[in-house]
């Protein structure tokens, strides 16, 4: 994959499409297919099965075997069908979702992987399903998730016009910024580039104007010249919630993405993201548009 540097273009070969079968996962093919045709990419759809394990006698092992088999062949011509019109390959294996998607993420080279994140009830709307929060949290490469409040619409494809990212100006978010650039470039998208500052940070400051006006041309400056004539940038500085600041901005710029740039994970799954854990998870869990990941 190609957007080591700000000025570098993205390329994806190799998308990798997790699907369920569920109507949740529905909703991300017609992005999987958009960025397949945009950068001409093969789609690698994956479903994983969990394994069953019936009480039987060893005489009627063989066939539960043998229904097992014949409906991993069921699901992998589903999914072919599903992916005619784009270049595809079908893979239905048997096990955990994260250590089926890793391996394939490495065996074929994935550059982007693209899945559906289904919301919680309950405790406060900020949760993910764990398997999303995995992905997103382990894997090296781009992660697009499609949360539970983007429309299913079976016509849609990612047709970018406004892009939003969001930066606390640390590394992990630097690493981000390349692929927001390149994808506002290649979609002569407007790209919105947005800080949050806490409110207990904005009180403390003492020349709040001339932090505000040096904040943003800051902010603006972080697009190389040379791409500012394929994309229009919009900087914006809030104060606040970083998580509720990112879904408003969003929804009054009707951006088609928002783009994250988040640490790695260490240890336990629950510790982590450039913004703190909650925002991530609530952005994600509660967005009108997909959210690109990219691990710092």
């Amino acid at each position: 994959m190609n957007a080591t540097g700000t000025q570098t273009r993205l390329s994806l070969k190799n998308i990798l499409y997790a699907s369920d079968f569920s109507q949740t996962a529905e909703t991300a093919l017609p992005f999987v297919k958009g960025l397949s045709r945009q950068y001409t990419a093969t789609v690698h759809a994956l479903h994983v099965r969990t394994p069953f394990y019936p009480i039987v006698g060893p005489e009627g092992l063989p066939q539960i075997m043998e229904a097992e088999k014949e409906q991993s062949k069921l699901d992998a011509q589903q999914l072919n069908e599903k992916l005619l019109d784009v270049p595809h390959r079908v893979t239905v294996v048997h096990g955990d979702v994260w250590p089926s998607v890793a391996d394939i993420v490495q065996q074929q080279d994935i550059d982007m992987i693209v899945m559906r994140a289904r919301g919680r009830s309950g405790i406060a709307k900020v949760a993910l399903g764990s398997v999303a929060e995995e992905v997103f949290r382990q894997a090296a490469c781009l992660v697009l998730t499609v949360g539970p409040n983007v429309g299913n619409n079976a016509q849609r494809e990612l047709g970018m016009k406004e892009i939003l990212f969001a930066t606390d100006f640390s590394g992990a978010s630097m690493r981000a910024l390349p692929y927001a650039v390149s994808l506002a470039q290649d979609h002569q998208a407007r790209l919105t580039i947005l800080h949050v500052i806490d409110k207990a940070e904005a009180g403390e400051l003492v020349h709040a104007e001339d932090y505000v006006e040096s904040m943003l041309r800051q902010l603006r400056e972080l697009v190389p010249t040379d791409a500012r004539s394929e994309c229009k940038t919009n900087a914006r500085l809030e104060t606040g919630s970083a998580g509720e600041k990112i879904l408003e901005v969003a929804l009054a710029e009707d951006a088609d993405l928002i783009i994250l740039g988040i640490r790695g994970a260490t240890g336990y799954i629950g510790a982590i993201t450039h913004l703190f854990r909650s925002t991530a998870h609530q952005v994600l869990s509660q967005a009108a548009c997909p959210v690109l990941t990219i691990r710092g």
